[in-house]
């Protein structure tokens, strides 16, 4: 066999084989076109979605030392379980102070009830003295009336007449004294009783500050408000913080797990709250996790932003909008536990 029939006979077989390859390449794109076609047909996808959670700050509503720290970074904590313990010191000496001026008040109601006690005593007495001094009163009245009689017809001196004038007046004297005392006893009465008033404000008002140095007692302990997992700790036993400082984050995992996927303004017209959602998070390739729509954006992201676009100044270029939808997840918490809020995950919707 000559070398030019050896090279024709190779050649053969190469263009033989790029033929074969390429055809299987040129399948695998119809395939591959296929398919996508398909799925873009009946689906809505992208890639611009990522988990979310309840991440809120811990912030304490006193200003102090940091006296105890009772957790570590990432760890679960429940309900209730004590975070932080500031240096109560200052507040308990507060609440005892307040708590002194409220015994301080009640005391003074107890003495001005004793004292509205003694006052209504007291004019009770001056009831009885306007009773005799009534009394005596009328006597000597009778007597100045007898005597005055007496006089007429010349069966009394003057001086016996002017003697019973003198005891008259005395006894309007000491009548109209004790009319003024009993009327001074009532004013005492009705003075206490409206200090009483003021003293059962005071007393309002004193409980109140107790209460609210409790509070603060109370507030010098911080304990998680839900279970969760906490975040990075950045603070440490004996910094001083002041009121609504943000201490920590918690993640609040009763509030379950949430993708937000922002499909573009073209992609939402096929969507409905209440469709079924597939997701498959980046870090967990292969693995579905089922969700459902929950809600839609009333408006494009752009349009919450700080400083949203004015297409009217002139230079306005067209670009596609995203609107953001909810999708809650709605696997067992075991199964989407392994996600964590920020993760990048892809969204597939199956169109109506």
């Amino acid at each position: 066999m000559s070398t030019s029939e050896q090279y024709t006979q190779t050649d053969k077989l190469i263009t033989r084989i790029t033929a074969w390859i390429a055809g299987v390449i040129l399948l695998g794109l119809i395939v591959w076109g296929a398919i996508s076609l398909y799925n873009l047909y009946l689906y809505e996808e992208t890639d611009d979605a990522q988990v979310q959670e309840y991440i809120n700050p811990v912030t304490s509503r006193v200003s102090g030392y940091i006296r105890d720290i009772r957790y570590e970074e990432n760890q679960e904590v429940k309900k209730g379980d004590t975070l932080i313990v500031i240096d109560n010191s200052e507040y308990t000496i507060q609440q005892q102070e307040a708590e002194a001026a409220l015994a301080n008040a009640r005391a003074q109601v107890q003495v001005l009830n004793s004292s509205i006690e003694t006052s209504s005593k007291t004019s009770q007495v001056s009831q009885s003295q306007i009773a005799a001094a009534k009394a005596k009163l009328l006597n000597k009245e009778q007597d100045y009336d007898r005597y005055k009689k007496l006089y007429e017809v010349e069966s009394a001196t003057k001086q016996q007449l002017e003697n019973v004038q003198a005891a008259l007046d005395i006894a309007k004297s000491d009548y109209q004294s004790a009319m003024e005392n009993y009327q001074a006893s009532l004013s005492k009465v009705n003075d206490a009783r409206v200090q009483n008033a003021v003293l059962q404000a005071e007393i309002k008002r004193r409980e109140a500050v107790v209460g609210r140095n409790k509070l603060n007692v109370d507030y010098t302990i911080i304990t998680a408000p839900y279970n969760g997992k906490m975040g990075r700790r950045t603070i440490q036993q004996g910094q001083a913080i002041t009121a609504g400082q943000t201490l920590a984050f918690i993640v609040d995992q009763d509030a379950g797990k949430w993708v937000i996927a922002n499909f573009k303004e073209t992609q939402v017209r096929h969507m409905a709250v209440g469709d079924n959602a597939e997701v498959e998070a980046d870090a967990y390739p292969g693995q579905k996790f089922n969700g459902r729509i929950v809600s839609l954006s009333p408006a494009t992201g752009s349009s919450f932003s700080l400083l949203p676009p004015d297409n009217s100044t002139g230079n306005f270029v067209k670009i596609v909008q995203r609107i953001p939808v909810r999708i809650r997840l709605t696997d067992a918490v075991n199964t989407i536990e392994p996600l964590r809020a920020g993760m990048n995950t892809n969204v597939i919707i199956r169109k109506k």
